[in-house]
Formats: C-alpha cells, structure tokens, sequence
C-alpha cells in the first residue's frame, strides 16, 4: 500500500509550471501538476491513453485545436498521440496518470519547452 497526497506540501512556482510524481505502481505513475493561473503547457502529445482530473482550479484545455473548460472534479481520458495542451485560468492542481510504460522525464521536458 501506498499513501500520498494531491493537496499538501503545495509548492506553485511564479515562473514555470511544477511537476511531482507522486506514485508509481505496477501499472501507472501518478503525477501532480501545479500551474500557476495564465501558465501554460504548450501543444504535445502521449504516446500512451493518459487520465486528466482536476483537483483544484480550472484549467483550459484545448484538444487538437478546440478548448474545453475543465474545473474542480472534473477528470477526462484521452487517447494515445491526441495533440493537447492546458492553460491554467486560475492556479490549479492536475492530476495526470500515466502508463506504467510512458515516462515522467517525458512530461518534464514538455514543461521545459513551454
């Protein structure tokens, strides 16, 4: 059994967007995504089906060209290699699961490019 937490030890960064990964079992990793409110996740895409929720905040988030809402609670799946980025509207917590196959080192260099 594992233990954690999406909402303690809260650490937003003012000039780029913080990125943890929070557990890693034998089938996923659960990162946490903290964007401050205007930062942006540029245009990417996964190469694995990848889960999206919001734990706090709202976040706009633009699939292949159209942008949809996503606030408080709500989570989304999306298919492998969909082109999508986020843009925080207020200063938001994500929760991003993985495959266990796909890389966190993969999701920081998306960060670093934006």
């Amino acid at each position: 059994m594992q233990k954690t937490s999406f909402t303690e030890n809260l650490d937003f960064n003012d000039n780029k967007v913080v990125i943890k990964v929070l557990l890693e079992t034998s089938f996923s990793k659960e990162i946490r995504i903290l964007l401050k409110s205007g930062q942006l996740m540029k245009e990417h895409k996964a190469p694995f089906p990848i889960i999206v929720h919001i734990v706090q905040g709202e976040i706009d988030f633009g699939v292949e060209g159209i942008h949809h809402t996503l606030k408080q609670g709500d989570i989304i799946t999306l298919a492998a290699n969909v082109p999508h980025d986020l843009l925080a509207k207020s200063d938001s917590i994500v929760r991003l699961t993985l495959s266990k196959q796909d890389a966190a080192e993969r999701v920081e260099k998306v960060v670093a490019d934006s």
